[in-house]
């Protein structure tokens, strides 16, 4: 496609963003009358047309605007349905830090974090976000190096990975990293319940009962929520944006309320107690933490009591066994940090689902007969840990660090913002998250660490009986922090959707990219509510994190793997302002997120992959094709420039020889292809694998015939698709037809990549009087094959071989071996027969006897050699005696002559009559140019030609000519045949008699192809020759060798 083409195309390019208004070349938005104000530049006039002057591109590259900007179009629309696109004005610490802040810190931190310390301990926590940090800030520095490359339009990560990596890339981790986006808007809402209804409001849920009805419960307010949250996203995004800031308010405030409580908590620690029995922790209702108590010398029994003794409040009532033999004893849990409780937590206490939470250091008397278990009075653990398991749960919490890269557009300077803004805020969470483990194990007892639903601090939320001045700070405020994360997620992952859909790489998702009139993807976010609403339905947080952090870590490893090839392709355009990568870094990072992809989850892992690649097969299969000047392009191109480097120069081993084809078309008037059928024959030969090169010429002169080589290379790439023909095009413009056979014979191919066979059609109107040098062409072409070594393949009647999608039931494969030829007749059959046309084909040998050959002998020697070569073809062994010349054979050739004869006077006749038109009209113009007229002089040549022409001149020469031509006829009727082409004349019909007694009915019939004499007078004979030897067959492929062998008896 040419650039105007492409300008023309549409308003909109693949990059889905609208088409800029190029201040690149060939820009037809130029004015024209602007171009040639300036007459000093009169020179370069031509140029102008095309090509801008630097003033008014440097002009265009400053006011350069091609961004959008995503959610402020949306507003600006709906508030004052202007189109003009407000100057971005955002700096770091608006555009980029507290957005990716905000992303970052959420939900588990708040619900998570503290029981993640507790059963993994300080150390192994430490590893585990220390982990997860280092994965976020490599990738981190990769994203700089990629978002500083160039201007970076909506899309955020999804466009810098298409970009880095192509479009099967780009799609397949783009759709990962919005599925990614959508459950963590799942996971999100499923925070915002539990908040509700574990700590905020218990009795709003409507199930009650075990685990299923708290799931039941999830489910149904999860519901709710999403659709309330979709329809606020539908109604209006500007809202979210209005009420982000509120959100990230109440983080920032959490979070400080959190730091504010550990200081309080060295010198005067809250007063939140844990009552345990023996080491059991035990759930804190507002009961006494005692078996009994002394009331007026009275000793009474507690509700603790009632709770083990089957409600029997007397003193000798039968309680549980393991109550009567272990104490009460009730602790702080929140000792501070100064009590040392730091050197308890520091290691690990993973246990089986369903455990009690016990206090390891605690005497225990264990009961010799366990009673009934009593699920209302003990902390249990409700999932089995591990340290792999936790991994999973906590990386949402550091993903996010794409807020800044995704708005890019609305940033002042976005190559300076995006890197400090994103390493600043990964480098502030990271601390964040690192303190918190060292300062929750500090502060809170293990135990209360390790009650994931604060049930030993009479339900409160864990984190909140640390903060100061009171746990409804951070209960209210991870509240909403996890509703806005979830409006985000609802708000960025359809419009992620839309610019995929509008990318138009997926087709079945091109509905997704339509929506309201300003641009909303509607059908992109009822897409994103239903995949949302399967991970409420999941309805457990712990079971819905593992699942998006599988997603977001193939996003993370394939921007550092895009910015690893890219760095180590040097590819001149990648030139980023961010100089602090390396790829080490990037190939690191890569690692990190593989390796914490399989720690999480094996098999989750091994799904996101599946559905990757499932994504990125169907692209390459189904999608549209586009050139972004991707790395994988870059990496193909250095990779094949590595292997052409490699292969040999010379010929390769016969046990690697395949064919190499150099397929040569003709083309009509109109530069269609006249034998399609030629590169269906070319696919059914490919079973080799080797190269293909289709190549064709026109005839003229390059600079007037480029938009016809153009043309006629667009057709012929089309039809090798409708063909499924995989190979390159080469078109060549020459003065004449034969010099541009010539060229493509001697130049196709670059390398140790060049053709060894030529495959053409047979030129079926040689005979035609219109068409002289059809026939001089093809003979030449013969010549110029044999003499660069290689193997020509001619299709007879190419016109009657059978298309890709017909099947032969049944038949033969007729070869033909007359001269060895190296082994083509062999192999050509053989790597038929793999395609599914011939597959059903039978595979025949036929060879010729003389009278001195022992044919019984040559069969067996035959079918030896057809073993040793792994091949299965029947053999016959035809016998063709010498006997006389037939009149038929004698007349024949003798008709050939005269034919050959006739042409030749009548060729010879009329470029007379040519030469002496154009001698007169020479001299006429010499006679003119010099001022003698007057003069009739002749001219002293050997034949004395006259200047003036009177009548009686005029007729006496045509008598001449007359006479003359008379006299040639006269001689060819009376001519002889020549002996020798009697006797080739004789082999052809005898020959071919004996093939279509053999192969007439045969689906194919091979045959070694005799050469060209070597005296070029008898060449328009050879064509006869060919004619009769193939004469009543209906497909025949005429092979000669390229003077090797290429097919070994030996592995």
């Amino acid at each position: 496609m040419s650039e105007q083409d492409y300008e023309e195309s549409g308003p909109s390019s693949g990059d889905a963003i609208p088409r800029e208004s190029s201040p690149f070349i060939n820009n037809a938005s130029m004015e024209g009358g602007n171009l040639y104000e300036g007459k000093n530049m009169a020179l370069f006039e031509e140029e102008m047309d095309s090509n801008p002057m630097v003033s008014s591109l440097l002009n265009k590259l400053a006011n350069y605007t091609n961004v959008t900007q995503g959610v402020v179009e949306h507003e600006e629309d709906e508030d004052s349905k202007r189109k003009e696109i407000k100057a971005p004005r955002m700096g770091t610490f608006i555009g980029v830090y507290l957005p990716c802040l905000q992303n970052i810190l959420g939900v588990i931190l708040f619900l998570r974090l503290t029981w993640i310390v507790g059963t993994a301990g300080v150390l192994e926590s430490f590893i585990i976000v220390f982990m997860c940090c280092a994965g976020t800030m490599l990738t981190a520095i990769s994203m700089s190096a990629i978002a500083t490359n160039g201007v970076v339009p909506a899309g955020g990560s999804y466009y810098m990975i298409s970009r880095s990596l192509g479009p099967e890339f780009g799609g397949a981790v783009g759709l990962c990293f919005y599925l990614g986006t959508t459950f963590a808007g799942a996971m999100y809402i499923l925070g915002t319940i539990e908040i509700l209804l574990k700590y905020i409001s218990p009795n709003a849920a409507i199930f009650t009962g075990g685990e299923e009805a708290t799931l039941n419960n999830m489910r149904v307010y999860g519901t709710c929520i999403l659709t309330l949250m979709a329809i606020v996203v539908f109604v209006g995004v500007k809202y979210v944006n209005k009420l982000a800031l509120v959100f990230l308010a109440c983080v920032i405030l959490s979070i400080i309320a959190i730091y504010a409580g550990v200081i309080k908590t060295a010198f005067d620690p809250p007063d939140f107690r844990i009552c345990l029995l023996g080491n059991r922790t035990l759930v804190r209702d507002d009961y006494l933490c005692a078996k009994t108590v002394e009331l007026n010398n009275v000793t009474e029994t507690t509700a603790l009591w009632k709770k083990f003794c089957d409600d029997d409040s007397s003193i000798n009532a039968a309680c549980d066994e393991y109550f009567l033999l272990n104490n009460v004893t009730e602790i702080q849990g929140i000792p501070g940090v100064a009590s040392g409780v730091l050197f308890e937590n520091l290691w690990s206490a993973y246990t089986d689902k369903g455990a009690i939470v016990e206090k390891k250091d605690l005497p225990s008397v264990p009961a010799s007969e366990e009673g009934k278990e009593r699920a209302s009075v003990y902390v249990y653990t409700d999932i089995m840990t591990y340290f792999t398991m936790l991994v999973g749960i906590y990386f949402p919490s550091v993903t996010g660090i794409m807020a800044g890269s995704n708005r890019s557009g609305d940033l002042r300077d976005a190559q300076k913002s995006i890197p400090t803004g994103t390493i600043l805020a990964i480098s502030t969470t990271s601390f964040i998250y690192l303190s918190c483990i060292i300062l929750f194990g500090a502060c809170i007892e293990g135990v209360v660490l390790r009650d994931k639903f604060g049930e030993a601090v009479n339900g409160n939320l864990v984190i909140g009986t640390l903060a100061w001045p009171s746990p409804w700070v951070i209960v209210i405020g991870s509240f909403f922090s996890t509703c806005g994360a979830g409006l985000q997620s609802l708000t960025g992952a359809p419009r992620l959707l839309q610019a995929i859909a509008r990318d138009g790489i997926v087709p079945f998702l091109q509905v997704f990219g339509h929506g309201k009139s300003n641009g909303e993807p509607t059908w992109a976010l009822l897409l994103t509510a239903f995949i949302c609403e399967i991970g409420i339905l999941i309805a457990s947080l712990d079971s819905v994190a593992p699942i998006l952090s599988m997603f977001f870590l193939m996003c993370y490893l394939f921007v550092n793997l895009a910015c690893a090839v890219q760095t180590l392709l040097r590819t001149p355009n990648w030139r980023p302002r961010f100089k602090y990568y390396h790829w080490t870094l990037s190939f690191l990072g890569m690692s990190l997120c593989l390796a914490l992809m399989f720690i999480c989850s094996w098999y989750y892992a091994l799904i996101a992959m599946l559905i990757a690649g499932c994504i990125y097969k169907y692209i390459e299969y189904r999608g549209a094709e586009k050139e972004w000047g991707d790395g994988i392009r870059g990496l193909s191109l250095n990779a094949a420039r590595y292997a052409l480097l490699r292969v040999d120069q010379g010929p390769p081993h016969t046990k690697n020889w395949r064919p190499q084809v150099l397929v040569l078309l003709n083309l009509d008037s109109e530069q269609l292809v006249k034998h399609p059928r030629l590169l269906s024959f070319t696919a059914q030969l490919k079973a080799g694998k080797g190269l293909t090169i289709v190549g064709s010429v026109l005839q003229g002169i390059y600079l007037d015939k480029y938009t016809e080589a153009q043309r006629a290379e667009e057709n012929i790439r089309s039809l090798m698709g409708v063909e499924k023909t995989k190979g390159f095009c080469q078109i060549v413009v020459s003065s004449s037809v034969r010099d541009g056979i010539s060229h493509l014979i001697q130049s196709a191919g670059l390398g140790g990549m060049k053709h060894n066979t030529v495959l053409m059609a047979w030129p079926q109107s040689w005979k035609q009087a219109d068409n002289p040098f059809s026939w001089k062409n093809f003979v030449d072409t013969v010549r110029e094959t044999t003499a660069a070594q290689q193997a020509l393949l001619v299709a007879k009647n190419i016109d009657l071989f059978p298309t890709n999608q017909e099947r032969f039931s049944e038949g033969n494969i007729d070869v033909w071996w007359i001269v060895h030829d190296g082994g083509m007749l062999m192999l050509l059959p053989f790597l038929l027969r793999q395609h599914k046309v011939w597959r059903k084909c039978k595979m025949r040998i036929f060879t010729v006897a003389q009278l001195d050959d022992n044919s019984i002998q040559m069969k067996k020697d035959l079918q030896m050699f057809l073993y040793h070569l792994r091949l299965n073809a029947e053999v016959e062994v035809v016998e063709m005696f010498e006997n006389d010349i037939s009149a038929f054979t004698y007349e024949k050739t003798l008709m050939m002559e005269q034919r050959s004869q006739m042409l030749k006077q009548m060729q010879l006749s009329k470029n007379e009559r040519e030469r002496e038109a154009q001698l007169i009209h020479d001299r006429n113009t010499a006679s003119h140019s010099t001022g003698m007229v007057k003069s009739l002089t002749t001219i002293a040549t050997p034949e004395k030609v006259q200047m003036t022409w009177t009548k009686d001149k005029l007729i006496y020469e045509k008598h001449k000519n007359k006479e003359t031509n008379l006299s040639n006829y006269k001689d060819i009727f009376n001519m002889k045949p020549n002996q020798s082409n009697v006797r080739r004349m004789h082999t052809a019909v005898k020959l071919n008699g004996v093939v279509l007694n053999k192969s007439q009915n045969a689906q194919l019939v091979l045959l070694n192809m005799p050469g060209p004499p070597k005296n070029r007078q008898g060449d328009e004979n050879y064509m006869e020759f060919l004619e009769v030897l193939t004469e009543g067959l209906n497909r025949v492929l005429l092979v000669r060798g390229g003077g090797r062998e290429v097919i070994t008896i030996y592995s």
